[in-house]
């Protein structure tokens, strides 16, 4: 009985296959007959995005390279003339009282990315007094670098935050003396010809990876003190800024978007 059972299973699946077939094939007929179910009705070719070397570690093929580990020939002191920081190793690191520098070149949306590194030694330091430096887009809306390993602060202060305007979503900090990396996606402010703000500047940034700030909207510039608020500007440099701690910088480059 059970063989008699077997060979009836294995030829009625046969019959089961050709008339599934037979049931579809209207339903291919009728695909084949109308173009608007072309699948190659959806398809883009043109126009062919251009081709972007990536090769690990270094620059996109079409990015503006701002620093190599050598050349600081991008960048200009706070007052203008030489880059007043130590070049050294690889690095561009910060030297206590000489303040801040900026880009020659004025940008306005741009992927940015930043490697950079706290110092070693933090004893004694603590809070806002430990591996304190700043990002500034446009010279005015600040990417806090601190070094935030085991080291205790307000939340809009601490490395990844907007300064004083919004918290990172996690702390993706590394211990000092270890590079770390911001990659920025920043959408610049919009202004009215009569200087009315149209759109407010938006910021995403990654830390070692991490998201930590998500198409997050800016208030306005940043403040020390007070509310932020908006003052029409253009394009204008990025600026890292000098904050009496030794942070270094390295790879350091920017795509115009």
């Amino acid at each position: 009985m059970g063989d008699q059972l077997m060979e009836r299973s294995m030829m009625i699946k046969p019959l089961l296959i050709a008339a599934s077939l037979l049931a579809a094939a209207p339903a291919l007929a009728q695909d084949a007959a109308d173009p608007a179910r072309d699948p190659k009705k959806t398809e883009v070719w043109t126009p062919v995005p251009a081709v972007v070397a990536t090769p690990p570690g270094k620059a996109p093929s079409d990015a503006i390279v701002l620093f190599d580990g050598r050349d600081a020939s991008a960048w200009e002191a706070e007052q203008g003339g030489r880059v007043p920081w130590k070049i050294a190793d690889g690095a561009m690191t910060v030297v206590p009282g000489s303040k801040g520098i900026r880009t020659r070149q004025r940008f306005c949306d741009v992927q940015l990315h930043v490697e950079w590194r706290t110092p070693t030694g933090t004893k004694g330091f603590d809070g806002q007094n430990r591996g304190n430096s700043g990002i500034f887009l446009q010279e005015l809306y600040e990417l806090q670098v601190l070094d935030s390993y085991n080291n205790p602060t307000y939340a809009n202060g601490q490395a990844g935050s907007i300064y004083k305007q919004a918290m990172p979503r996690v702390n993706a900090s590394r211990a000092p003396g270890q590079w770390q990396a911001y990659d920025i996606i920043w959408k610049a402010p919009r202004f009215s010809p009569g200087g009315g703000l149209v759109s407010p500047a938006r910021i995403t940034v990654l830390h070692n990876g991490v998201l930590v700030q998500d198409d997050t909207v800016l208030a306005g510039k940043t403040e020390y003190i007070g509310a932020p608020s908006y003052s029409p500007h253009a394009c204008a440099p990025i600026y890292l800024q000098e904050h009496d701690s030794r942070v270094s910088y390295r790879n350091i480059w920017v795509r115009e978007l």
